[in-house]
């Protein structure tokens, strides 16, 4: 295990906030004296199980609790979720049906195997002891806390200040989320930043059943690649853990400058030394920031893929991007010359979303048919072969017959 201060120095890595830092200290300490691991709390409501690198940011801060030695315990809100969290909200959350939860929460156990360690890993459902509380559990938990601290919550304070209706039992919600730091007597929880609010809940709980509290620690969220809004699906400003390397790559090198760094700490597993060096060759213009980019890609890439895939990635990059050359694994086709319908394979390829796509971009110079523009797919050039090109990187070959 590696000296206090270093553990610090690397939880602290890419961190908005931690407050218990003399508790946290504390605790590894005796976890170093006593050869114990510490509880590293993650809860995940599982209404939104398709995840991207904005999802990760937490979860890679755990791996690397793990690295360090601690066991990290993912508690997936199979009872919460049916109450459904209504944090950053203007209205009641819909509940999700138990049948929803738990689809949502096997795709979940699935995608969190990506990054944290499977054998320092133990996945709970908060079902097992929240199903099984009496209604004079249930009150006496109610009656550590007052409504008045409930509506320091921001969302529950905008809804009560505008008039608008907060049910009884979306108060539970924060509060069964620190109940359940209480029974697995959690040493860390972990949670973005608009989860402030609960997180702070379960060190506040477990004052109260007299437990030692928690420490908790906010990571920030994470723009997307186009720097300017949170990483979503939605906004199609993400990088999802499951795509092919050679897409992760080249998403990634379409992030902002600015953001480098950010996605270094967030997203990387890079050990503080080695980011304090990347910063002052940045700040010092000692290295071109895309030779600093391509690093970050790679470094993401290998992640997910291995670094086989991660360098294989980057010399397609390299082949396509900067030599402007068409890559040796293009995705190739057959179609009959006659029955010849250019616009239907790259929809059907998805290369386009429409037909009307296809010909709005050839009419706009975007399309290209061996290396020339063709403005109507309508006339093609007959040939024995055609390497049709949409924009500066999508590329098909279709071999006709």
């Amino acid at each position: 295990m590696k000296n206090i201060d270093e553990q610090i120095r690397i939880i602290m890595k890419g961190v908005d906030e931690l407050i218990g830092l003399e508790d946290l200290k504390e605790k590894l300490i005796k976890a170093e004296k006593d050869n114990t691991q510490l509880i590293v709390k993650l809860g995940l409501d599982p209404s939104a199980p398709d995840i991207h690198l904005g999802h990760t940011v937490v979860l890679r801060k755990i791996k690397q609790l793990q690295d360090l030695g601690h066991r990290a315990v993912i508690i997936i809100g199979d009872f919460t979720g049916m109450i459904g969290d209504p944090t950053g909200k203007s209205k009641a959350r819909k509940a999700l049906s138990k049948e929803q939860v738990l689809e949502n929460a096997r795709t979940y156990e699935k995608q969190i195997f990506k990054v944290l360690d499977r054998d320092k890993t133990e996945v709970r459902f908060n079902s097992e002891w929240l199903s099984e509380l009496k209604l004079e559990e249930v009150i006496s938990l109610a009656s550590t806390m007052t409504v008045a601290r409930m509506l320091e919550r921001e969302d529950f304070k905008k809804r009560y200040e505008g008039n608008m209706p907060i049910s009884i039992h979306e108060f539970f919600y924060p509060l069964m989320q620190g109940y359940d730091s209480v029974k697995i007597k959690a040493d860390i929880e972990l949670g973005g930043t608009d989860q402030r609010f609960n997180v702070l809940m379960g060190r506040m709980l477990q004052k109260e059943f007299g437990q030692d509290s928690q420490a908790t620690i906010f990571m920030p969220l994470l723009e997307g690649t186009d720097g300017v809004d949170k990483m979503s699906k939605s906004l199609g400003n993400y990088i999802g853990i499951d795509e092919p390397a050679e897409v992760m790559y080249e998403k990634s090198m379409t992030i902002p400058d600015e953001l480098i760094i950010k996605y270094f700490e967030l997203v990387t597993d890079i050990h503080p030394d080695d980011l304090d060096l990347i910063k002052e060759n940045l700040a010092q213009d000692k290295v071109n920031p895309r030779d600093i980019k391509m690093q970050l890609a790679r470094e993401i890439v290998t992640l997910y893929h291995g670094k086989e895939e991660a360098l294989k990635a980057e010399e397609r990059f390299i082949t396509v991007f900067q030599k402007g050359n068409i890559p040796e694994d293009i995705l190739t086709v057959e179609s009959s010359k006659e029955a010849l319908d250019i616009a239907g394979i790259l929809v059907e390829n998805e290369l386009v979303k429409s037909k009307s796509d296809a010909r709005r971009l050839a009419s706009q110079g975007g399309i290209k048919v061996n290396d020339k523009k063709i403005i109507d797919l309508a006339h093609i050039e007959e040939a024995e072969e055609l390497i049709v090109q949409v924009g500066k990187k999508k590329f098909i070959k279709v071999v006709l017959k």
